[in-house]
């Protein structure tokens, strides 16, 4: 873990190091808590995470189920 303090200006800005940007892009996320403020890269979701995570254990013919659902 790499720890470094920052100023923020009067215009609130805060520089991050330019192999931080270089490493996690120039879009963050700022995240608000009740006692902290939290800064995470922006990435876009990887969707395939959530491929085959749910497994369902269904006993009944899916024909049946579709007949009453559009009955």
């Amino acid at each position: 873990m790499i720890v470094e303090v920052r100023r923020v200006d009067s215009q609130g800005r805060i520089v991050l190091p330019k192999g931080w940007r270089e490493r996690w892009g120039n879009e963050v996320v700022l995240i608000e808590f009740e006692d902290r403020i939290e800064i995470l890269p922006k990435r876009k979701p990887k969707l395939s995470q959530f491929f085959d995570v749910i497994e369902a254990d269904i006993e009944e013919d899916i024909e049946e189920i579709l007949k009453e659902v559009f009955e």
